[in-house]
């Protein structure tokens, strides 16, 4: 009864010590207050009241884009582009690092094998024993003295602060994140193919108008050297004529080249190698701007990858203190074992007599030189605040986007509905240039700068025209489109 009593006394110092040892490490963990993330956005994009929830953000891609060309050279995109191929790799690996974060909060079971010879001198612990002591008919301990065994071998680390699911819970929003990471990447694609494409037609068509030029001012440098021979004009008429046509044929070799490397950046966009692009370049200057239905900032929190991407890696980096602060408290494991040993493989089914079995419990916690884990939870508590200000700052650069898309389409709008008047009082001016200039009514001087003006301004038609095409897009993506 004493007996029993004195090894109550002693679990019970044991537990005893071990609470104190507990109570110890928690308060001598530091703590610091999180930063919280401010979610906060404007009711109303500037320079719009509208209560409409409707979003073209929820428009699949393929439904926004009509040009059937455009939604193959996407679609190949999306299969091809090594970008974004290097993209999925990572989020493989970062499923893998979930899996492998799991796996460290439940026990690990290994089989063991092993067999083993020794020879110790005889004038040691050992030898001595083994000299001595028979071991069945007055037989020896063999020499050298094998050993052989065979068994399970089991260790766990209690998860008591919950740092190692907290760990894997945060490896499951970074996993996340690099979905985001790849949704933004996608409408990022997306974006940039259809602006390269938009501006591949803008290019065919300003060819075709240096070509309809060229045909007009070549026929006003005939009609100026005829003139010449008819003593109405003189030869700095048509050299300065010659010059023009001179000017423009330039510049459609120019135009040219700028065709050949949009189309090759495109072929890089979609992973292959260089090869004409096929598209459709009739009447992209009547090509329809579709509405753009902006809904309410707040939708900007759902509907843009990189905002939630940021959100994700905010909810890391929280679950990355706790486990960071868990460092300062004691782990307790727990090991055991399970299996046959002897000194000779024929004994091992001998049971029980070559039966092994283990069972151990410890308490580890820091105690003395504890910079390495201070540092580690102030580096933790570091990139958590970092995360808040990413996160903001991702939610006011899609705002501001959007804001800014908005009036950019607006202007674009009415600067595209002057232009065409321009380019067709222009266009009309030239016939009018040259029969006034025909009948010397005019010096030849104003029949260049007319025909001069009249191209620019076609030129710059459909410049507005692709900006507009390119805007919308850009709307598109900045409202959180094109990944789904």
């Amino acid at each position: 009864m004493k007996n029993k009593i004195m090894v109550a006394i002693k679990k019970g110092r044991v537990f005893l010590v071990s609470f104190l040892a507990v109570v110890v490490f928690h308060a001598c963990a530091p703590t610091q207050v999180l930063k919280e993330e401010n979610k906060s956005l404007p009711d109303h994009y500037s320079g719009s009241v509208s209560e409409d929830t409707l979003n073209t953000a929820t428009i699949k891609w393929r439904e926004f884009f009509s040009d059937r060309e455009l939604i193959a050279l996407i679609d190949t995109a999306l299969v091809n582009n090594q970008e974004l191929n290097i993209m999925l790799q990572q989020i493989d690996m970062a499923q893998n690092e979930v899996k492998a974060r799991k796996g460290e909060y439940l026990p690990f079971v290994n089989v063991q094998a092993g067999a083993e010879v020794e020879k110790v001198g005889e004038y040691t612990r050992n030898g001595a024993v083994e000299k001595s002591l028979d071991i069945k008919d007055d037989e020896e301990f063999p020499e050298p003295l094998t050993d052989s065994s065979l068994g399970l071998f089991a260790s766990w680390e209690l998860d008591v602060w919950k740092k190692l699911r907290n760990s894997k819970q945060a490896a499951v929003f970074e996993y996340l994140s690099t979905v985001e990471g790849k949704n933004f990447m996608v409408t990022s694609l997306i974006s940039e193919i259809a602006d390269s494409y938009y501006e591949l037609l803008a290019l065919d068509n300003q060819l075709d108008i240096i070509e309809q030029n060229l045909e007009i001012q070549n026929n006003a440098l005939m009609m100026v050297r005829l003139q010449k021979q008819a003593a109405r004009a003189t030869e700095l008429a048509v050299r300065r004529f010659e010059a023009e046509v001179l000017k423009n044929q330039s510049q459609k070799f120019e135009v040219q080249q700028q065709i050949v490397e949009t189309e090759n950046r495109l072929n890089f966009l979609i992973g292959r190698a260089p090869r004409p692009i096929r598209r459709n370049s009739d009447n992209f200057i009547e090509s329809a701007v579709d509405t753009i239905y902006a809904g309410l900032p707040s939708q900007l929190l759902r509907n843009r990858p990189d905002i939630r991407q940021a959100e994700y890696e905010l909810a890391a980096a929280k679950l990355n203190i706790k486990a960071a602060r868990a460092n300062f408290y004691p782990s307790f494991g727990i090991k055991a074992g399970v299996g046959l040993q002897a000194f000779n493989a024929k004994y091992l089914t001998s049971m029980p007599a070559s039966l092994l079995y283990s069972a151990v419990g410890d308490v580890v916690g820091p105690l003395v030189n504890r910079n390495a884990i201070k540092a580690e939870y102030n580096t933790a508590n570091a990139k958590q605040v970092q995360a808040v200000y990413e996160f903001e700052k991702a939610m006011l650069q899609g705002y501001i986007e959007v804001a800014n898309q908005l009036s950019n389409m607006r202007n674009l709008k009415e600067s595209y509905e002057l232009k065409m008047n321009q380019v067709k009082a222009l266009t009309e001016s030239i016939d009018l240039s040259i029969r006034l200039f025909r009948s010397a009514r005019i010096e030849y001087i104003e029949v260049l700068l007319t025909q001069r003006e009249a191209l620019e301004s076609k030129m710059e038609l459909v410049e507005t025209k692709r900006d507009q095409l390119m805007a919308r897009v850009a709307m598109y993506q900045a409202l959180g489109g094109g990944w789904n």
